[in-house]
């Protein structure tokens, strides 16, 4: 099982720019695909990206694709999220998540982070 956790939260205002890191831990030697999800007050938990193994292959969501970019440093077990042009709908808890292989599907992620705090004011 692999254990995740994000940092790199906090508040901003609209129209920064943030990175966001999660950490993987435990049985990093096996292959997952990684991904990003965000869930605001009131609201379900949505997909944001999805990266491969080795990162040859990516999904986003497509109102956010031109926004957000997904990462990962496998040798550092660490997966990215960065951010541009922040707007206040991007305040939300992120989450990273690790699956099997590549899915937007949130059932289908097996291992979760406690999640990072994203405020956007305007």
């Amino acid at each position: 099982q692999v254990s995740l956790v994000e940092s790199g939260g906090g508040l901003v205002q609209a129209g920064d720019s943030l990175r966001l890191s999660c950490a993987a831990s435990g049985r990093t030697s096996n292959s997952y695909a990684a991904g990003w999800f965000r869930q605001a007050p009131g609201k379900e938990r949505e997909f944001v990206a999805a990266l491969s193994w080795r990162g040859g292959h990516t999904s986003y969501a497509d109102s956010l694709k031109d926004r957000f970019t997904i990462s990962r440093d496998n040798d550092k077990n660490m997966l990215y999220l960065d951010v541009i042009n922040l707007k206040p709908d991007d305040t939300a808890v992120y989450y990273c998540a690790a699956a099997g292989q590549l899915t937007t599907t949130l059932e289908k992620y097996n291992a979760w982070g406690r999640g990072t705090q994203v405020s956007v004011s305007s």
